[in-house]
């Protein structure tokens, strides 16, 4: 049977550690505001829930500035052969510790669905919901950020919400969802979660940065179900 969300185990205190990083400049060609960035949490700011975003990051802020002006696909390659994403420098940077991640897992899609929460720096179990008899990855993770949206705002705590899901963070940011999943007696429950999510969304504030998880360079979000 599906847990509510407003069940917030209690956790145990723990760390973080800042370490130095070297100054990187991300250029936004394509994203909601583009421009030059100093922070890479604001560059993904604006290619969060973006269509085909073009970013890159140099070292320099002259280099930057010169790329920023000039035609992005000198820097990128080819257009339709690669995208700013997959040529983002290895060197980009690590994810932040401090850190509520959160993922989910189906088997099947649709199938019986599940997700959960989980601290980054400790992996220490946040929420865990589910299974659902029927449900979706996308609404699975879906439900995984606002689940986790609500209880960091209600335990006053302020850290980032890291989903590899681009749709779940569309999905939040437009406060609504899109699905082809029916509402049925065996989907019943699910839609009603579905439905208090979107109410939260729609009667709550937060600042809360909700983050992409870089998985082709950090490797699997730490809430992975492992099941791949």
């Amino acid at each position: 049977m599906a847990q509510k969300m407003d069940f917030y185990p209690i956790f145990a205190p723990y760390y973080f550690f800042t370490v130095q990083k070297k100054q990187k400049y991300y250029v936004v060609w394509k994203g909601h505001h583009p421009g030059i960035y100093e922070r890479w949490s604001d560059c993904q700011d604006q290619i969060n829930a973006y269509t085909s975003p073009m970013y890159m990051s140099f070292d320099t802020k002259e280099e930057a500035s010169l790329a920023y002006r000039d035609n992005p696909y000198n820097y990128i390659g080819k257009k339709g052969k690669k995208t700013a994403e997959t040529l983002l420098n290895l060197d980009m940077p690590k994810p932040q510790l401090f850190s509520l991640c959160v993922d989910a897992a189906c088997s099947g899609n649709p199938g019986v669905l599940e997700y959960q929460g989980v601290f980054g720096e400790t992996g220490t179990r946040v929420f865990h919901v589910g299974p659902f008899p029927l449900g979706t990855v996308n609404i699975g993770e879906f439900l995984a950020v606002v689940h986790a949206l609500a209880y960091l705002k209600k335990n006053k705590l302020d850290m980032p919400v890291y989903s590899d899901s681009r749709t779940a963070i569309a999905w939040v940011t437009k406060k609504q969802i899109k699905t082809n999943l029916e509402r049925t007696p065996q989907t019943e429950k699910l839609f009603e979660l579905l439905d208090r999510a979107l109410i939260w969304l729609q009667k709550n504030t937060y600042t809360t940065p909700v983050l992409k998880w870089a998985t082709e360079y950090w490797g699997e979000i730490p809430a992975d179900f492992g099941r791949k």
